[in-house]
């Protein structure tokens, strides 16, 4: 993909994997937004450490967000609700058969939320010491990685409902071929885009503070007494020899 070019990632809703705890009560949509993210949380496939480099930690493990089931979720209950009134309000054959179709429907939108689930426990988006890296699938998988050296910088977006929700667009721009690399619904966009840049900075900061080791000293007086045995076996002439040890001798 040409440099510049906007790579959407796809099964982009985002939610840390510990969720903050709600010292409200109250039945409301936060709460039951809470419950079901309480409920998901209790689920999370950690990413491998398996999979990181000599000296990298995970800074940041974030799982697909609650929203992420919001479709399948709302298909299953809008049929079952469907399949209910059907069945006290209509009678005779026209109930029996329509019936037969929200039955196929309930169990078409059960799989549905349980094919989702399973790519939502397969997901990750992480944040290293090193890198950004983006891993999907059990069986067939596809990732992304941008090491944070490379990272050029990083922008969200939300709007007014992912505001609400707690989400938003995660924008990362790089050197590398990709160009960009989008990432939908992140949990706290803003939280995420400070702790990148925390990151790359830190990262940056630990290659200019790294010095090499200095160069090991000379063993003058070892190397011209492997000169001095090589000239007294013939293998270097006088005039070598002296050209050798002039330059050890720094004349």
């Amino acid at each position: 993909m040409a440099s510049g070019a906007a790579a959407t990632v796809t099964a982009a809703r985002w939610s840390a994997s510990s969720p903050a705890s709600s010292s409200s009560t109250s039945i409301g949509p936060r709460y039951v937004a809470g419950c079901a993210s309480r409920f998901a949380y209790s689920w999370v496939m950690a990413y491998s450490k398996k999979h990181l480099n000599v000296n990298e930690t995970v800074v940041l493990d974030l799982q697909p967000h609650w929203w992420f089931f919001a479709a399948p979720a709302a298909t299953l209950i809008a049929t079952i609700v469907v399949g209910f009134l059907v069945k006290t309000k209509l009678d005779g054959n026209a109930g029996k058969y329509l019936g037969y179709v929200l039955l196929a429907a309930v169990i078409v939108s059960a799989l549905w939320l349980l094919r989702r689930f399973a790519d939502w426990k397969t997901t990750n988006f992480v944040i290293t010491t090193d890198r950004v890296i983006f891993r999907q699938g059990l069986v067939a998988k596809r990732g992304v990685e941008i090491p944070l050296g490379r990272v050029n910088n990083v922008n969200f977006n939300q709007t007014v409902f992912e505001r609400i929700i707690g989400a938003g667009d995660l924008l990362i721009e790089s050197g590398g071929e990709d160009g960009q690399q989008r990432f939908s619904d992140i949990r706290n966009p803003s939280g995420v885009q400070n702790l990148l840049h925390a990151q790359v900075e830190a990262k940056a900061s630990r290659g200019m503070n790294f010095a090499p080791p200095a160069a090991t000293p000379v063993d003058v007086a070892g190397q011209l007494e492997k000169l001095e045995g090589l000239l007294q076996r013939g293998s270097l002439s006088q005039d070598e020899f002296d050209a050798q040890k002039a330059r050890l001798l720094g004349n």
